[in-house]
């Protein structure tokens, strides 16, 4: 569907009938939003078909690894509901009697939402959840490449919703996919959550319609001299190879103190690793990067023995992960930029202050805003990096891709989109969940005058000079 008047009539349809569908339950008690919740998170959840779509959207990207997508599905479906269970969605969600206010919450209507190819089989029971928590109608925009796994997941989504009474149409997937139609998605929409590559979040934030976009992930973290080196190399190989690197978040670089160097190396070559060196890196570069600076669709989300094999690379069997070392940063060093693939760049660094400005210089370069981690039993040198690194989130001693969006083993909301600040280009540097999805009425009430004194708000500075 090329043709833009086509799309734009085509998007105008849907988002018709997701207008519908909101206002029928736009008065929604709170029990009702909570008990659908609950029933499309289980619709995802459900053994049987978890592994269906997890594993079908391994085969249908060609991209990840099936049995690591069907974990996805479970720790985020079931880590979003989690944390929305008992929360205040519908109503009044608060009251300050001391200010006299009030905030009600209200829907914003009909969310367009895009889905990257990386993520296909989460994403969608993700955002959909959110969407119903907040009484909001959503259209899931897929990637061309993973079409048949939005569709699996949108119409689980739309049996459940039938079954019990609510309006299919509060989730809609599209199936003329094109970039025509994505624009009018997001040009026609009340709100936009774009998650995928740099070129669809500009345009989302270029639409018209107020979005909450991602910046570019290059997550870096920093192996501090006091560090447990097995414990933070299984970490990094973990997170590096879970679902063959789909994830924005896992480490890109690996920032090592140099007395400890040589020791963590072999660390990671313990969990798996295989450092490419001399001819070794250069043939790897060439087959990583096909004019110096774009990815290879052959390597993105790719096992690691199968991009060692184009490269030739003379790698073990039991070799899980790809590293190279490196000292420059920038577009002449383009493993100092994201990668999308298990390779991870190593750093050699002399002092903290060093590690903490290669963070700065690395994420400037590429993935600004995003992440870092560090491996530390230090507090010190963890509030001295949370003071000083311009990103928005910070994993101490946890491997990254499983951590930034949200564990069991953290704090931190469960969430398919990371914002990235405005370091990133971006409006938010939350993880973005159902509570950014809500407008809110204030309803004030006069109370006493609290209006201050001079001398109270001056002090004796009214009195300088």
């Amino acid at each position: 569907m090329a043709d833009p008047k086509e799309a734009a009539a085509y998007i105008a349809g849907l988002v018709e009938r997701a207008r519908v569908a909101q206002k029928k339950v736009e008065f929604a008690t709170q029990e009702q939003v909570d008990d659908m919740c609950v029933r499309v998170a289980w619709a995802g959840c459900n053994p049987e078909f978890a592994k269906k779509l997890g594993n079908f959207a391994a085969e249908e990207s060609g991209m990840g690894f099936g049995p690591d997508k069907v974990g996805k599905i479970y720790a985020k479906v079931k880590g979003t509901l989690r944390d929305m269970r008992g929360e205040q969605s519908v109503g009044c969600v608060e009251i300050d009697d001391e200010l006299g206010l009030m905030k009600f919450a209200k829907p914003v209507g009909v969310v367009g939402a895009l889905v990257p190819c990386t993520n296909p089989e989460a994403t969608p029971f993700v955002k959909a959840l959110c969407a119903i928590k907040t009484r909001n109608a959503i259209i899931l925009a897929p990637h061309p490449r993973t079409r048949g796994t939005n569709k699996m997941a949108v119409d689980a989504i739309r049996a459940t919703l039938k079954a019990n009474g609510m309006p299919e149409d509060l989730v809609i997937g599209l199936d003329e996919i094109s970039v025509e139609a994505s624009n009018e998605l997001m040009k026609q929409t009340d709100l936009v959550l774009a998650t995928g590559g740099a070129g669809m979040v500009h345009a989302a934030y270029s639409s018209g319609t107020p979005a909450y976009g991602v910046g570019a992930g290059n997550a870096v973290s920093i192996i501090a001299d006091d560090a447990d080196l097995e414990d933070a190399a299984n970490k990094i190989k973990r997170s590096k190879i879970f679902d063959h690197a789909t994830s924005c978040s896992t480490e890109n670089s690996v920032l090592i103190q140099e007395d400890m160097y040589d020791a963590m190396v072999k660390a990671l070559e313990a969990e798996g690793g295989y450092l490419a060196k001399g001819a070794e890196k250069t043939a790897l570069q060439n087959v990583m990067w096909e004019d110096g600076h774009t990815l290879s669709r052959n390597i993105v989300a790719q096992p690691a023995q199968k991009i060692g094999k184009l490269a030739g690379l003379k790698m073990g069997a039991d070799k899980c992960f790809i590293m190279v070392s490196e000292d420059k940063i920038g577009k002449d060093a383009p493993f100092s930029g994201e990668k999308l693939s298990p390779v991870t760049t190593l750093y050699k660094y002399k002092t903290f202050d060093d590690a903490v400005q290669l963070v700065n210089d690395i994420t400037d370069y590429s993935g600004a805003g995003h992440s870092c981690g560090i491996h530390t039993f230090d507090d010190r040198k963890v509030k001295e990096l949370g003071r000083r690194v311009k990103v928005s989130r910070i994993m101490v001693n946890q491997p990254q891709c499983l951590a930034n969006s949200g564990a069991w083993t953290n704090g931190m909301p469960m969430s398919m989109t990371l914002g990235c600040g405005t370091w990133g280009g971006n409006i938010s540097s939350e993880n973005i969940t159902w509570k950014n999805l809500l407008n809110y009425t204030w309803v004030s009430y006069e109370i006493e005058n609290t209006m201050p004194s001079d001398e109270e708000l001056f002090g004796t500075i009214m009195y300088e000079g």
